[in-house]
């Protein structure tokens, strides 16, 4: 037999599995019943939609059988056998030799050194079959791809590399043979896999029969005799279509755990059967925590689409928006056609009128959650604040309901809040909701751009995710009331009083001065009428992206769309270092503007131009 070598990836990955995660090896059992159950889907979808296959009588089913013979490693041995889609010698060679989609890598970093969270994220990075290894010393794959004549085994004892041959196989569909280790002993058992099949594949939508040896005894106990007995010990059924009041939690945690791969409860779930023009009935559930690739942008999806209980896809992106990709479960349409292609459900009426439907009824929810459910709320609200923020700039149809989810830390209060609590404390006379963006939230709070703003008591939102600037501006308008950028031109003409002007006059001849010792660096330099403390800050034009927006651009290797940006520059009129400039000579004035300039640029988390020439003025200065 020809000898391949496991991708590295895949080598790293089994040493980790095998000697690293034994405290939780029972999901073994979990993971090859899921694919076997992906293999029954898989078929059962092309006996409805490919023509090689509409003819054949099939009865979809997963078999468990083992060989309890402790005495001979040979004879240790479990089973898990499909008659599913069955895997061609390439397909053995791409999913048991390879990691292409999940990338180990991706696995490695987020690995915690605590064994039961680590077993979880077998599973969800779709490395499941590995798990295997933890209990058997040997594994044999043997498969026959529906359609075709010739059948391949795949071996391994997971260590250097794996052996394909070809093989005599009657039906289609794919048998795992595990050669149990001593680590794996114990599930040669009746008791233990019926146990294991109860805890995470109860409600796998197809029947899972144990084959084991059954012992009766005569009525006096003395007399007994073994045959074989084939028992189904999983409910097989659909657990979406069943009425609510029909399911008791327990239900739909072994469902959430069965679809999740995980150990961990949801944090809340949604069940609800639309009925009407439509019919569709879903399953949703939001996990505790956000799934790892919640921010990639090759995320897999976790709603899975049926069509009347026949599973059509769970890679398919646009069940739901983007924003809600943390969203786990199935929905299942009785209107879509069985023959559905991802092409189509993009442009599908049907699935369109599906989507809008169920996100409304989690916003429903989230909202219900938001005003009932404090302690759940505080969860959800932290693990997927961001991607509500990205709802509220995409989604148009649903802005008005995801403005009063999102939310943002405050000069005023501690924690989190929303635009309806901000409104609900802004002064009699304000007309605008203010914020102000940037990397650090300690640093905003401490900026000089809040300073008369807290003299007013006027309340601003301290906006430190880096999206949030895009989002606010896309936004625009919370009900009648515009939201404004404290960091912009425009927004201080609001502060401004006769005072200000009065002082502003006072100190012109100097800000002339300033403006021409900085003449290439700055539009415009200003009195300010934000400014009580501090000397001086720099604002942008509302025209021009902000510091923030240019951050990002960079981050993004989008230097090249950036317009040249000249910050303006104002200047506290009040402020003793303003003031005693008035005699100042040349030297010193234009030192002095260059780093009053400099600290403005730092305090809003941007680069300065030239650090040594700072450096120097600086030094001349304190001299």
């Amino acid at each position: 037999m020809p000898k391949h070598e496991f991708q590295t990836e895949v080598s790293q990955l089994l040493q980790l599995i095998i000697h690293s995660l034994y405290s939780h090896k029972e999901i073994f059992l979990r993971e090859l019943v899921s694919n076997a159950s992906d293999a029954l889907d898989k078929f059962r979808y092309a006996t409805l939609t490919d023509d090689r296959f509409k003819q054949v009588t099939w009865s979809p089913r997963i078999d468990l059988r083992f060989t309890a013979d402790g005495a001979n490693t040979d004879r240790r041995i479990l089973e898990i056998e499909d008659n599913g889609v069955g895997m061609s010698e390439a397909d053995l060679i791409e999913h048991l030799g390879t990691i292409a989609k999940s990338g180990t890598k991706n696995f490695l970093s987020q690995l915690s050194g605590d064994a039961k969270k680590d077993s979880n994220l077998i599973g969800q990075f779709g490395v499941g079959f590995y798990s295997a290894f933890m209990v058997a010393s040997k594994v044999e794959v043997s498969s026959r791809r529906a359609g075709e004549d010739k059948a391949f085994k795949w071996t391994s004892d997971g260590t250097g590399g794996y052996e394909i041959e070809a093989i005599e196989k009657e039906s289609q569909g794919t048998l795992v043979r595990l050669h149990l280790n001593e680590e794996g002993r114990e599930y040669a058992n009746r008791w233990q896999l019926e146990q294991l099949v109860t805890k995470y594949s109860n409600h796998i939508a197809f029947p899972i029969f144990l084959h084991y040896e059954k012992t009766e005894y005569g009525k006096d106990g003395a007399d007994s005799t073994t045959a074989p007995a084939i028992e189904q010990i999983n409910s097989a059924n659909a657990i979406w279509t069943r009425a609510k009041s029909d399911l008791s939690k327990d239900d739909y945690l072994e469902f959430y755990k069965a679809g999740s791969h995980s150990d961990e409860d949801p944090l809340f779930w949604l069940h609800f059967k639309a009925e009407g023009t439509l019919e569709y009935t879903s399953l949703l559930y939001v996990p505790k925590t956000a799934p790892f690739d919640l921010y990639h942008a090759n995320y897999k999806p976790g709603v899975k689409l049926y069509v009347r209980r026949v599973f059509i896809t769970d890679d398919d992106k646009e069940l739901l928006p983007t924003w809600l990709r943390f969203v786990r479960g199935v929905i299942d349409s009785e209107d879509l056609p069985l023959n559905v292609s991802r092409e189509i459900l993009q442009q599908n009426k049907i699935m369109k009128t599906i989507r809008s439907g169920t996100v409304k009824k989690l916003l429903n929810e989230f909202s219900r959650i938001q005003t009932d459910e404090t302690e759940t709320w505080n969860e959800f609200i932290g693990a997927f604040n961001r991607p509500l923020k990205e709802g509220l700039y995409q989604d148009f149809e649903n802005r008005d309901a995801l403005a009063e989810l999102v939310r943002f830390h405050s000069s005023k209060v501690e924690g989190l809040t929303g635009f309806a609590d901000y409104q609900s404390r802004m002064q009699p006379e304000q007309k605008a909701i203010y914020y102000i963006t940037g990397g650090n939230q300690n640093v905003l709070r401490a900026s000089p751009l809040l300073e008369a703003y807290r003299k007013k008591e006027i309340e601003v939102l301290i906006c430190d995710d880096e999206i949030d600037e895009i989002v606010l501006q896309g936004y625009g308008k919370y009900k009648d009331l515009e939201l404004k950028a404290v960091n912009r031109a425009d927004v201080a003409d609001e502060l401004k009083t006769e005072t200000d002007e009065v002082a502003a006059k006072e100190v012109a001849p100097i800000l002339e001065r300033i403006k021409k010792a900085l003449a290439d660096k700055v539009k415009n330099v200003v009195a300010s009428s934000r400014l009580l403390e501090s000397p001086a800050c720099v604002v942008t034009d509302e025209s021009d992206p902000s510091f923030q927006l240019q951050a990002m651009m960079r981050s993004m290797g989008r230097d090249s769309e950036l317009p040249e940006v000249k910050p303006i520059l104002e200047l506290n009129p009040n402020h003793p270092l303003i003031v005693g400039l008035k005699d100042a000579s040349d030297e010193t004035l234009e030192d002095t503007a260059h780093v009053l300039f400099a600290q403005s640029l730092l305090l809003e988390g941007a680069e300065i131009p030239d650090r040594v020439d700072f450096v120097k003025r600086l030094n001349r200065l304190l001299g």
